[in-house]
């Protein structure tokens, strides 16, 4: 599918885990991992969406560790974009193999409930329906574990991340030539978010000590059901604050979307094309209001919005906009704060069930976490991608009028599955002519 002007959502994010010191030397080669479906065949020809009760409680729950982490993102300036389920993703694949506290605060930062493979399965279920090629939309998700060649890793925890998350070992030698391993990370995560998702992975940001890289990467590519007509689309006004205006190019459209008011926001939930997803516009009353939102914003707050929509027309006026940042966001410092500082302790870390280093005084641990979110809105739909990595170290006729929204003023935009209700992306626009 060409990109043309499309707008898009693509999401990566990578953990990177390290041991505490160099090993005195190198473990055995890890087995070759027993064969399975690659993360990037095609799915099956269709894929019915998984009941309810079986993905609810895991889309609720990638839900609310989202909202949490946009609290602690919401304080840094400008546009944001996360993926709440790129990282809810990563993480969980992560939860697999922790243990002790370690794993007790993963569980509890990521609102989960059952065990890895429970949960495991769930994820693989949910991530083989929502990529269905019968979907009228575009959206794949890919998975992949890159571990040193010379580390030993458990068997259990690669077998349940091939066969849940379609997240193979490949082996790469990061102990001798870890930044040409870097710039093969970055390729994969830029081949699969066509080209959008670019240096996830910063320079000197992987060494020697580097013993695993846990990637997930999202894209989406999505038509309105009512596209906008590209000759209606003009600058105006957009107001930063109640005193600083810009010039945004507007769209305009008159439509029937989801409507509700309450709690001094407008929500407004706009089809794309089959009905399958949506986009919410989550626009403050106030000009300077969406500080106040995004403060008392949690996981009642989206339901609540869910259960008010209902079908209105409305003459809408919204912003184009690309949110495309330079550098990718380090979140092990938010996630520390949200309570889980364990995995981030190279004296504390209970990785064991991922893999164990052969000299006893050398622990594997979190040491960085990197993700990067690329969103696109204009006449067409919507492009988006997003990745996360986790980085182990060892060390017509003129209509009757219709009421009027117009977005002028910053907002918040999430793009949400409808059948499982899962927040695929988020974040908010305070300058769409950024």
């Amino acid at each position: 599918m060409s990109l043309r002007s499309l707008p898009a959502l693509l999401s990566a994010a990578v953990l990177a885990f390290g041991c505490t010191k160099k090993e005195n030397a190198p473990a055995p080669a890890p087995d070759k991992p027993t064969p399975h479906a690659s993360p990037d065949a095609a799915p099956p020809a269709h894929v019915d969406m998984p009941a309810a009760a079986d993905v609810a409680p895991l889309a609720k729950a990638s839900n609310a560790f989202g909202v949490d982490l946009y609290g602690q993102l919401r304080a840094r300036p400008g546009n944001l974009a996360l993926s709440p389920a790129s990282i809810s993703i990563a993480l969980a694949m992560t939860w697999g193999g922790a243990k002790g506290d370690t794993a007790a605060q993963l569980r509890k930062v990521l609102h989960l409930d059952g065990d890895p493979a429970t949960v495991g399965a769930a994820w693989g279920k949910l991530a083989g329906a929502l990529q269905d090629p019968a979907r009228p939309l575009t959206l794949r998700i890919a998975n992949r574990l890159f571990g040193e060649q010379s580390f030993r890793f458990e068997r259990p925890f690669l077998d349940a991340t091939a066969a849940a998350y379609g997240a193979p070992l490949e082996p790469l030698d990061f102990v001798h030539a870890a930044e040409a391993q870097r710039v093969h990370i970055n390729g994969w995560v830029a081949d699969r978010t066509a080209q959008r998702i670019t240096n996830l992975l910063p320079p000197a940001s992987l060494d020697d000590t580097t013993r695993m890289v846990l990637v997930n990467a999202i894209y989406f590519l999505a038509d309105w059901a009512s596209p906008f007509e590209p000759k209606a689309t003009f600058a105006q006004p957009f107001h930063r604050t109640a005193t600083d205006d810009v010039s945004a190019m507007m769209m305009h459209q008159r439509a029937t979307y989801g409507v509700a008011h309450q709690g001094g926001v407008s929500v407004l939930a706009m089809p794309y094309r089959g009905g399958d997803a949506e986009m919410w516009i989550v626009l403050p009353d106030k000009i300077d209001g969406l500080a106040e939102v995004e403060r008392t914003l949690d996981a009642a707050t989206l339901d609540g919005w869910r259960a008010a929509l209902a079908p209105q027309e409305v003459q809408l006026t919204l912003p184009r906009f690309v949110i495309e940042p330079a550098e990718p966001t380090e979140l092990a410092q938010p996630l520390a704060t949200l309570g889980m500082p364990d995995a981030f302790d190279a004296a504390k870390a209970d990785l064991t069930g991922i893999g164990v280093p052969p000299d006893p005084r050398n622990r594997l641990f979190m040491s960085r976490v990197f993700h990067k979110a690329f969103v696109k809105v204009d006449e067409q739909g919507t492009e988006a991608a997003a990745a996360t990595a986790v980085v182990a170290v060892e060390g017509a006729a003129m209509p009757a009028p219709a009421p009027q929204l117009t977005v002028d003023h910053p907002f918040l935009y999430l793009i949400v599955d409808k059948a499982s209700g899962l927040v695929l992306f988020m974040g908010r626009v305070v300058d769409p002519s950024a």
